[in-house]
């Protein structure tokens, strides 16, 4: 019973907030201004907490297993969700469902903690679809707005199409290994034709996940039209998710078929990057624009993954990190322009800095991170996941990702420049930013530079493995 309080802490840490607010919602219920703040100390205790007593194990038969890189892993998703909590903090205030949001979000954050510890077939599908429908719901939440039910009615259709895919896939690769343990698989892989489709359908299911071109389709419309906290989620704590699992999927499931895999990996990468680069440089509103963004930094990701094993998973753990940091800060920003003005477009954003300086130097450091530019984390982070996908000598492959950086080079300045340097007729006016979301900017900040400069962070996650 120790063994399993201990190796499940994490998931049983959520599940505990998810009855909390369960039984709130039952009584007599709470006033936001007093729900909000127990629920963000709440995930920060839980962030805490992930750093402690991490240990190695397995448990069901090895359908659910754990290390200390994996619990750090789920950790970089707490402190996602905890920022997020900080940044939309007058959203929620104003929300007439705040509880159910929350319970909609821990849920599907214990969905992707199970998909991590996944080691059976089966729990991995049943963790995917727990970790999927609440955000449909989530993308949902503005009632008043027809777009935000089509985003929600085309994030649901893509993900059962994408479910089903996977579903399929799984079928295949159980008929043809006989198994569907994760440990087990690896030996009964032989490179068939069969085994190759089922592959093919896996990968599929991750890439619509993922946000990968071509199968990215209902990205900017379901950003677009979502709360900008549903779109921090989706962008930020299920892609980084999503990316954990892919990785670890490839290499320790799918090792056998690593030729091919590569081959993919290489393709999908290179149009991610440049189909993601170039339809951000055509947006105007702020949340397709940063949904065209991640999906060119999924490109990148990709990039590391397709690495060795040992540095591909480090580069990738590292970069995550400070994703969480760089587009939450940028979402943030997005979020309490939002909330306090209702404009969504970048031209609105012009001249900024001369009645908002803290909200554009938090922004301005954000995309900085993003385009890679030193001394930035997000600079160090692109060249740890460069050097990993290096590490097989497919030169001009890493030859086009740098490329594609000099070309993210000019959209992400190109909104510095209209915060910095443009006028504009009617600026956005002085912003009265509460106290959670101006810590969640100071965080955000301080981890974008600190993340970088001190190489500690990076060296800790190479000793989780």
């Amino acid at each position: 019973m120790y063994e399993f309080f201990h190796l499940m802490k994490a998931e049983l840490a959520v599940t505990a907030i998810i009855f909390l607010l369960l039984f709130i919602k039952i009584g007599k219920g709470m006033k936001n201004e007093i729900l909000l703040p127990i629920l963000q100390t709440v995930l920060l205790l839980n962030f805490i907490g992930g750093f402690l007593g991490n240990t190695t194990g397995h448990l069901f038969g090895d359908m659910f297993y754990t290390t200390p890189l994996i619990s750090f892993e789920k950790n970089i998703l707490n402190l996602g969700v905890y920022l997020i909590s900080l940044f939309c903090t007058d959203w929620f205030k104003k929300s007439n469902h705040l509880a159910e949001y929350f319970l909609l979000m821990l849920a599907a954050l214990l969905g992707m903690f199970f998909l991590i510890s996944a080691g059976n077939l089966l729990i991995f599908y049943l963790a995917l679809e727990l970790a999927t429908i609440p955000v449909a719901a989530m993308a949902n939440f503005d009632l008043q707005k027809k777009s935000s039910s089509e985003g929600a009615m085309k994030l649901i259709l893509s993900s059962a199409f994408s479910s089903g895919i996977l579903l399929f896939g799984i079928s295949l690769l159980y008929g043809s290994t006989g198994t569907l343990s994760f440990a087990l698989i690896p030996a009964q892989l032989d490179g068939s034709a069969l085994q190759i489709l089922a592959f093919v359908f896996f990968l599929s299911a991750f890439a619509f996940k993922l946000s990968i071109v071509p199968f990215h389709l209902w990205t900017a419309d379901v950003y677009e039209g979502s709360p900008v906290a549903t779109a921090s989620f989706l962008s930020v704590i299920s892609k980084g998710a999503v990316a954990f699992i892919l990785m670890s999927t490839l290499y320790y499931v799918f090792h056998p078929l690593l030729d091919i895999w590569y081959n993919f990996l290489i393709i999908l990468a290179v149009l991610t990057m440049l189909i993601g680069n170039l339809f951000a440089i055509r947006q105007q509103n702020i949340k397709r624009f940063l949904a065209f963004s991640s999906i060119a930094q999924v490109g990148f990701i990709l990039v590391g993954i397709s690495g060795g094993q040992e540095m591909g998973t480090s580069a990738v753990v590292y970069f995550v990190l400070i994703y969480v940091f760089s587009n939450l800060a940028a979402f943030g920003v997005a979020a309490i322009i939002s909330d306090s003005t209702g404009k969504e477009n970048i031209d609105d954003y012009k001249g900024l800095y001369k009645t908002n300086p803290l909200i554009s130097w938090i922004l301005a450091l954000s995309l900085f991170s993003l385009a890679g530019i030193p001394p930035t984390a997000g600079f160090f982070g692109k060249l740890f996941l460069l050097q990993a996908g290096a590490d097989r000598g497919s030169y001009i492959f890493i030859t086009i990702a740098a490329l594609n950086m000099i070309i993210s080079l000019y959209y992400y300045l190109r909104i510095i420049r209209a915060v910095f340097m443009e006028e504009n007729e009617s600026p956005i006016a002085k912003i009265n930013v509460n106290k959670y979301a101006k810590l969640a900017m100071y965080i955000c900040g301080a981890g974008i530079l600190f993340t970088g400069i001190f190489s500690l962070i990076y060296e800790y996650i190479h000793s989780l493995h």
